[in-house]
């Protein structure tokens, strides 16, 4: 049973006005669905009772008796006597029927021939190529190498010159930091995971966004944690992060509050300070991924101060990474925190990765002593990549809804009917790849979002476009599954 719940004024504030449309009851079933759908009502909330709504919404209680029928039957409701209703989502029926393939000739009496390697394309990946300084930079760093070749080349905390300069950068942003704070890590996938060994046991709640980095619930998914998901598809509602951290009594909170993964929001300074008290108040650790902080669109835009310039108390710790500004081919992070947890984690990275390469932390250092030089051009080639994809998605699929971000590499688009799935799999057999909604949530929903990334040339994208709006048609014209039939 869900210790979760959202008060008739809360749950009415996300609703909206559902007066307007008639019948009113079907609009409110409707509203609902999508809150569970689009993953901002989390599953197994417990909702408020009919009469708290009602007098929340201005309806009568039949009205919202009626509702709740409604998604009752269609298996977004689950109701127990005495114990009160919560979210939930219908049963899924398995087939074990092959995965099918289209027609010779397509759906439309127009053969399209299966893309060869060369004009595959993968939207996949949200990481672009390397920068027009890399090769100074490997070259610089090759010639450093030789001052630290003459020893064994294990430093577990990280090189101190690049430690460092990590420090420096967080120092700039007006967050004082010594190098001693700083573990450099094998990515930040690594940065992560070694974190989740020495905050998270077995069965401890971790409250997730939904959608955020999938990867990050693989880990916490391996550690045996309980996740705990707030949906962040209209941004960061902290009243009910607060509430969900409060009651499920979450031992850890990951956040991406800087061009979040995969929606692109920024959280504005008032929320950074509200999550780090509410962080506080549920006596939680804080871990803030700042893997696109440096990519604003804009590189002269006033930069939000990171979560940890609001804590106090060392409970904010912060994940950083090489893979997005600089290239994905360095495998290169860091963590920020308190000296004594640095110390901790390089005692806890020792059995299985004694340490990060010494020639690619040289040229991490490098690039980011010429950080500015990266930023600007990064913010050019992704502000013109970003407006042509969405310009491609209006003209072609201009019944998808995404709000351009002002930084990051993705668009997270809402396709307009659940169907993401579906899509992903006719669109890598007309040759473009696309991640599913689903992929980027902690408990099935999403199936209503595409992620697409927009790392790659404007003319690649607006090819990429056209193949997902012939994958977008295909899927529409199938014929709607038939339920398979119930044995008992």
């Amino acid at each position: 049973m869900s210790t979760r719940y959202v008060s008739g004024p809360h749950l009415a504030r996300l609703l909206g006005d559902v007066s307007a449309e008639r019948p009113v009851y079907a609009a409110l079933a409707r509203s609902v669905r999508g809150l569970v759908l689009d993953g901002r009502l989390a599953l197994r909330t417990r909702l408020p009772a009919e009469r708290d709504l009602a007098a929340a919404l201005g309806v009568s209680r039949t009205t919202v008796t009626t509702a709740y029928d409604r998604l009752r039957e269609e298996g977004y409701i689950e109701s127990r006597q005495g114990a009160g209703s919560w979210t939930a989502l219908p049963p899924v029926r398995m087939s074990s029927a092959e995965r099918r393939t289209a027609p010779p000739g397509g759906r439309f009496g127009k053969a399209y021939p299966a893309p060869d390697d060369a004009s595959f394309i993968d939207l996949g990946c949200a990481t672009p190529a390397a920068p027009a300084i890399f090769e100074e930079a490997v070259a610089a760093a090759v010639d450093e190498l030789p001052r630290y070749s003459s020893g064994p080349g294990y430093e577990p905390a990280g090189l101190a010159c690049l430690r460092q300069v990590i420090a420096d950068g967080y120092a700039a942003r007006g967050v004082p930091t010594r190098a001693d704070q700083i573990v450099v890590t094998t990515g930040a996938q690594h940065a992560f995971t070694l974190l989740t060994q020495l905050l998270v046991e077995a069965g401890d709640a971790v409250m997730v966004e939904r959608p955020t980095y999938p990867h990050a619930l693989g880990a916490l998914r391996r550690r045996g944690a309980r996740l705990v998901p707030v949906g962040v598809n209209e941004g960061w509602d902290i009243e009910l992060i607060a509430g969900a951290m409060r009651q499920a009594a979450v031992r850890m909170a990951y956040t991406i509050p800087d061009f979040q993964n995969p929606t692109g929001y920024l959280m504005g300074a008032d929320d950074r300070a509200a999550l780090v008290d509410a962080a506080r108040r549920a006596d939680a650790f804080l871990v803030t991924d700042e893997t696109f902080a440096e990519l604003a669109h804009d590189p002269d835009a006033p930069r939000e101060a990171p979560l940890a310039a609001y804590d106090t108390g060392g409970r904010v710790v912060t994940v950083g990474s090489a893979s997005k500004l600089l290239w994905g081919g360095l495998r290169i992070g860091w963590v920020r925190t308190t000296a004594p947890l640095a110390r901790r984690l390089v005692v806890a990275r020792e059995p299985f990765d004694m340490a990060s390469p010494v020639l690619d932390q040289l040229i991490v250092r490098e690039l980011l002593l010429r950080v500015e030089e990266v930023r600007a051009e990064r913010a050019e080639t992704l502000l013109r990549a970003r407006d042509a994809l969405a310009g491609a998605l209006r003209e072609l699929l201009p019944g998808w809804e995404f709000r351009p971000p002002a930084g990051g590499m993705s668009l997270w688009a809402r396709i307009g009917a659940p169907v993401a799935t579906a899509l992903a799999e006719t669109a890598e057999r007309l040759g473009v790849r696309v991640v599913a909604g689903p992929v980027f949530g902690a408990d099935g929903v999403l199936e209503d979002y595409v992620r697409l990334p927009y790392v790659l040339p404007p003319d690649t994208l607006r090819t990429a476009a056209e193949r997902l709006a012939l994958a977008y048609r295909e899927v529409q014209a199938a014929p709607a599954a038939r339920p398979l039939p119930a044995y008992v």
